[in-house]
């Protein structure tokens, strides 16, 4: 089967959708893989290291996607890619078509493209493998945006995350427990910050409260509890992801407004719409505006920012992914794997997956047999 990764096209995006390394691992399994001249280069992998993996060097984006049977991305496609679609191809990428522009949908449909969202891929237990990956990293960069963003020079209220001996750390308000909101209150706790985590599920308060051996406090997430939590946040963190759904707007402006001028709000469900009332999407080159007093990040790529790490942790997860559609091809794949199969969002340009026909008020087109279990 034949591989296309294009550069990303995203002002500041700098991943890219394979490594050198899982170049090599298609290779060696008799696959070809068309990388577009530089599309690793934000990520510093250069050219010759995809040659040596056994790439082959294409010099547009336009070859990239014309000679691949298989497109592998990570942000999903511009307005710029949608006529380089190549009929019947199948798409990999971070596509969140809930909160994405109908001529995305309408470009997917007439290409009778396969889309596999990464994002949807699902295990039966409800792990999200592919999506776990990015959220392992987003979660680790919070301490490091939300403690430049406290500094005076940047707006903030000039709040140290550690505090020191007999000035208290900053209070930090983590909205969702789930693999984002774990890392990020792993890596709040490792700089001596007060972490606080609100969920609904109570079961996975009781796995984190065990986790961090009672190290960071946890209060189920009602409309009660987040309102005494927010209005003491030096840092709100939004991680809260339901697959296929826009996100729940959970913080009101209401609250917003009580929290303490020069606070931050790090919104990284910006990706499905946000859950702040307050949050529209920001980008890597201009992250932050100011809203009630309260300093707001939602960049939806910030992961892009430490570009090398998330192309390596993204193509860890992606690749049996891949090798198992480069093996049985797209109709092969039916039968296999649930997981795979739950993250197919268009097939053949059918609209497959209940939750995102709802989430865009539509019908699905073409139900999709699940198969054998992962």
């Amino acid at each position: 089967m034949e591989f296309g990764v294009p550069k990303e096209l995203r002002d500041l995006e700098k991943r890219v959708g394979l490594t050198p390394a899982g170049v090599l691992s298609l290779a060696q399994a008799g696959h070809t893989v068309y990388v577009e001249r530089s599309a690793g280069a934000g990520a510093g992998f250069s050219n010759e290291d995809y040659r040596q993996a056994g790439a082959q060097i294409v010099y547009s984006t336009p070859e990239a996607y014309g000679r691949a049977d298989v497109v592998v991305k990570v942000t999903r496609p511009t307005a710029e890619e949608h006529p380089l679609f190549r009929g019947g191809q199948t798409i990999f990428s971070f596509f969140h078509l809930p909160v994405s522009s109908p001529d995305l949908l309408q470009a997917l449909a007439e290409r009778e493209i396969t889309a596999i969202a990464y994002e949807m891929i699902q295990e039966e237990s409800g792990r999200l493998p592919v999506l776990l990956s990015t959220s392992e990293v987003a979660g680790r960069l919070a301490p490091l945006i939300a403690g430049r963003l406290l500094m005076n020079d940047h707006g903030g209220r000039g709040v140290l995350l550690s505090g020191v001996p007999g000035v208290p750390p900053a209070v930090i308000v983590i909205l969702g427990g789930g693999v984002l909101g774990m890392n990020a209150a792993r890596a709040f706790l490792g700089l001596k910050a007060q972490v606080l985590v609100l969920d609904q599920d109570l079961k996975r308060l009781q796995y984190l409260d065990e986790l961090f051996a009672g190290s960071v406090t946890t209060m189920l997430s009602n409309s009660f509890n987040l309102g005494r939590a927010i209005a003491f946040a030096d840092v709100l963190i939004g991680a809260v992801f339901t697959p296929g759904q826009r996100s729940p707007v959970l913080v009101s402006r209401e609250m917003v407004r009580r929290m303490r001028p020069g606070s931050v709000i790090i919104d990284f469900a910006i990706n499905n719409g946000g859950c702040v009332e307050t949050s529209r999407p920001t980008t890597l080159r201009d992250q932050t505006y100011l809203a009630e007093g309260v300093i707001h990040h939602c960049v939806p790529n910030m992961t892009a920012s430490v570009a090398r790490t998330a192309s390596h942790a993204l193509t860890n997860a992606a690749l049996p992914y891949l090798h198992t559609v480069a093996a049985y091809g797209p109709q092969g794949i039916l039968g296999r794997e649930q997981a795979l199969v739950r993250g197919i969002n268009l097939y053949e340009g059918k609209l497959v997956h209940p939750d995102i026909a709802a989430a865009l008020g539509r019908e699905i087109e073409l139900k999709l047999p699940l198969g054998a279990a992962s």
